[in-house]
């Protein structure tokens, strides 16, 4: 349950902020139907998800057979990590929400796809921040940890969609700084942490 957890708060740290996926699914969810809000929501979980699975489990693979590999990735991504989160707390979130003509279905699932697996920062960022964790984790944790955060990101994008769409009009710029920065916080949390786990091998 503890690793469980561990994935599902680095999981929400991670999806919260406001970038592409999340300004996708806030001007859906502010803009269209509430119906076609939460398929779209449900879309980009997919893609987000399967995106997760493949960095986690793909460079976790490589790790377990190059144990050199595993401490360079950790030790990398445990500043890149915390580089992100930094990045967060300087950043200004703001949103645009004029778009509100319905877009077909077609154009969703390839619009969806374009900002989660056509997002090269997203790739390195996934990669570096599943794959330090994947190093800390034994063979039978990583199934629970993984599972965390896929639940993460059900979570988030189904609990944005359906808050926005029932407080739609109320949200403003200042509301989506503040996700930043609460998340910021988490994600250097979490950095610094894998960070100890690096140097504490050198020396336990």
């Amino acid at each position: 349950m503890h690793i469980y957890l561990q994935g599902l708060t680095m999981g929400l740290a991670y999806v919260a902020p406001i970038g592409a996926q999340n300004l996708f699914v806030i001007q859906s969810a502010i803009g269209q139907k509430r119906s076609r809000a939460f398929l779209t929501a449900l879309i980009v979980v997919f893609f987000d998800v399967t995106l997760a699975l493949a960095c986690f489990f793909g460079i976790g693979a490589l790790m377990e057979r190059f144990p050199l590999l595993a401490n360079l990735i950790l030790l990398a991504g445990s500043l890149v990590v915390i580089w992100i989160g930094i990045g967060l707390l300087r950043s200004k979130a703001t949103l645009d929400s004029t778009d509100s003509t319905p877009k077909p279905l077609a154009k969703v699932i390839a619009s969806a796809c374009v900002v989660t697996w056509f997002n090269p920062q997203a790739i390195i960022d996934g990669t570096m921040l599943l794959g330090a964790f994947r190093a800390t984790l034994t063979a039978a944790q990583a199934p629970f940890f993984i599972l965390g955060s896929a639940s993460a990101s059900c979570l988030w994008f189904f609990g944005l969609t359906t808050i926005l769409s029932i407080f739609r009009g109320k949200i403003t710029d200042n509301i989506l700084q503040w996700i930043n920065r609460i998340c910021g916080c988490v994600i250097v949390f979490y950095g610094l942490k894998l960070l100890w786990s690096f140097v504490s091998q050198f020396i336990g």
